[in-house]
Formats: C-alpha cells, sequence, structure tokens
C-alpha cells in the first residue's frame, strides 16, 4: 500500500499528511485531494519546503462517488484515507469498496442535517467491503482509535474482567481564544449541544447537554471541568468489551 490517496484538507489532513510524508519508505506516492485545491498546495509546498518530499494534489468532490472512484483509477491509490468532514464517509466508502481498495477514517458519519451520529449506516457496507475483498477501519484518530486500542489491551493483557469504563478527554491548551478546539468546530459544537449519552446496564440513558459534569485531576494538566457527552467509540466498545456494564464518555470545557 505504498500509494496513497488522502482527501480532506484541514488541520487533521496537514498531520496526517506530513506524517505520511515522514514515512515515504512507506507511502512512495502520496496524493492529497480538497475541494480546495489550493489548501492542498499549500501543504504541499510546506512539506516540501521542511521534509523535501513531493506530493501530487487534485481537486475533488468528496460527495461525487463516481468523482473519487476516477481519482483512485487516475492516480493509482492502493489505500484512502478519509481526514475529511464526517458528512462524507458513506460516498468515500462507497468509492473504496467499488474500486476495490482498502478505506480509514478518523470519525464515524454525521447526517449533514441532523446533529447525530452513530455507526449503524457504516457498518451496513460490511458485506460489500467482504464482496471487494478489502477493508475498512472506521474511528482510527485518537477518540475513536486510540481509546479503542487501550480499552482492548487492558481486556486481553490486564485484566480478568472490566465492569465500568471512563474515558476522559483533556484539551489543556487554548491558543488565547475564549473557544478553541484541536479538531473540527462545527462538529465540536454539535457534541456540545447534542444530548449525553452513556450505557449502562444494558441500555442506552439520555442526559440533557452539558448536565453531568465533574472535576478531575489530571496528570501534568490539573483539574478541569469535564462533562458527559455522547462519543461513538462507546457503540463498539459495548459490543466488544465482554462483561461490561457501564461505560461514559467526559471532555473537558472552560467555562467561557
Amino acid at each position: 500500500m505504498s500509494n496513497i490517496l488522502i482527501i480532506g484538507a484541514g488541520g487533521v489532513s496537514q498531520v496526517a499528511t506530513v506524517k505520511c510524508a515522514m514515512n515515504a519508505d512507506v507511502f512512495s506516492k502520496i496524493t492529497l485531494a480538497s475541494r480546495t485545491k489550493s489548501k492542498c498546495d499549500a501543504i504541499a509546498k510546506f512539506i516540501k519546503d521542511r521534509l523535501g518530499v513531493q506530493i501530487d494534489t487534485a481537486q475533488i468532490d468528496a460527495d461525487d462517488t463516481d468523482a473519487v472512484v476516477n481519482l483512485i483509477k487516475k492516480t493509482g491509490a492502493e489505500l484512502l484515507l478519509n481526514v475529511a468532514l464526517p458528512y462524507q464517509d458513506l460516498t468515500l466508502m462507497d468509492a473504496c469498496s467499488r474500486a476495490g481498495i482498502p478505506y480509514i477514517d478518523t470519525a464515524n458519519y454525521e447526517h449533514p442535517d441532523t446533529a447525530k451520529f452513530e455507526y449503524k449506516l457504516q457498518w451496513a457496507k460490511d458485506g460489500e467491503f467482504k464482496a471487494a475483498n478489502t477493508m475498512a477501519l472506521l474511528g482510527s484518530g485518537f477518540d475513536p482509535g486510540v481509546t479503542n486500542v487501550f480499552c482492548a489491551y487492558a481486556q486481553q493483557n490486564l485484566f480478568d474482567e472490566i465492569g465500568e469504563i471512563d474515558i476522559l478527554d483533556c484539551n489543556a491548551g487554548d491558543h488565547g481564544y475564549p473557544f478553541a478546539t484541536n479538531f473540527n468546530p462545527e462538529i465540536n459544537l454539535r457534541e456540545v449541544s447534542a444530548k449525553g449519552r452513556y450505557w449502562e446496564r444494558g441500555e442506552w440513558k439520555e442526559t440533557e447537554p452539558m448536565e453531568i459534569m465533574f472535576k478531575w485531576d489530571y496528570p501534568k494538566v490539573g483539574v478541569k471541568d469535564s462533562y458527559l457527552l455522547y462519543h461513538e467509540e462507546l457503540e463498539s466498545l459495548v459490543k466488544n468489551i465482554k462483561g461490561l456494564k457501564r461505560i461514559r464518555f467526559f471532555m473537558t470545557f472552560g467555562q467561557s
């Protein structure tokens, strides 16, 4: 899989593309594509100036499955990394299953008009990927992603039984702004305005937005207000951590 196609040109994309360029022995050809090609060109220049690695760029409408399939064929891509907005997950998955290449994303699908996210529509494509003899790796970011790996490792290597899991996400920096996120602000606002959800004793329970808060003393960071939110890895961990009785997710926010 030395030829990778990366879709999206935001902050996460720049980090991911730089990482791929730092591993040019693995990713011998990198194509970065987005709706706005100039953003891709800026990332390509950043990488060329600092790492001396040349990457290709292209313009693409990630909502157009046919166009993405054509781009996959044109570039000869052997792997697609989706770091665009989660609204495009389904169309990009369809492009990959049709082209017969693996798909990776970092966050699950969200409907553009409804502030709700769940894995159901993506998981429903399992048969299509099996038929194409390829794979889709969903939620391969930090949370979801690393948090799933931590939980799986704990189950396999550390504990005989896991009854409760609390995932605590602490963003310690503020960049001097009253409201600062380290990912897409629109998605972050959807998270904090949606009802909270957690799983306990076989059923999902709902809370009002930001209703449950507790203070936690984070190592090297200090005490932060931590609010219960719904987060997508809860959905998959409920299915895969045996004997689980409760799982919750908390994220830190300042009063501003």
